[in-house]
């Protein structure tokens, strides 16, 4: 008995593994170790809930509920997906990795309870979605609001020549910040891009420009 729970636990973990693996390919804040480590926990505190208990049971004045330690996990879960999310400049960051983590602990609930079909098969839904919507239907996604950090050249027509570059690529500028000094500025940028634009093949565009001297996306 307690190898096949042990056996939960494992593929609990590998579940979640995979999840993290597509989310760290991405250098998103969660990786495999995260995302590893909630789901063999999860199966592991519903192991504990149904099992955990028995030499209990048979007490006149006792009454046990399972179900108490699947809602604490789901709640404890959600506070270590709200430390994933934050605010930069005006894009909320992180919150398909925090709905990741909640998923993947499911999984391992589920995995841990013994429904290996069920944890198996929402691994494999949420690991494909997640690859085709970044993937072509993508383009079908709401826009992304991106940040991005040039510094240039220290001349009257660079500045010029980067929103011109922007416009002709079709790419909203909704602010940006310049900070000058000696033979270079700094502009910050906020931009909005459609969904599925490749924002790799928007860096290289820029990193073409004649007055971009370094460009990085936050």
């Amino acid at each position: 008995m307690e190898y096949e729970l042990l056996l939960r636990v494992l593929i609990a973990g590998i579940c979640g593994y995979i999840i993290g693996f597509e989310r760290k390919s991405r250098m998103k804040e969660a990786g495999v170790r995260t995302h590893f480590i909630v789901a063999a926990s999860s199966a592991l505190m519903i192991i504990i809930s149904k099992y955990g208990f028995q030499d209990q049971i048979g007490w006149s004045n006792l009454s046990l509920d399972p179900s108490r330690v699947a809602a604490g996990v789901v709640s404890g879960v959600g506070f270590l997906g709200a430390g994933m999310i934050f605010m930069q400049k005006q894009t909320v960051k992180g919150l398909t990795t925090a709905a990741g983590i909640w998923a993947t602990a499911g999984i391992g609930m589920a995995v841990g309870a013994g429904m290996y079909f069920v944890g198996i098969g929402v691994m494999l839904i949420i690991f494909v979605g997640q690859i085709v919507l970044h993937g072509r239907l993508g383009r079908l996604t709401s826009p992304k609001i991106e940040n991005i950090t040039l510094v240039l050249e220290n001349e009257a027509e660079a500045l010029e020549r980067i929103l011109k570059q922007l416009r002709e690529l079709h790419i909203a500028v909704l602010s940006f910040e310049v900070e000058r000094g000696g033979q270079s500025m700094t502009l910050a940028l906020t931009i909005q891009l459609k969904g599925g634009y490749d924002m790799e093949a928007l860096m290289l565009a820029l990193g073409s420009n004649e007055s971009v001297k370094k460009v990085k996306a936050e």
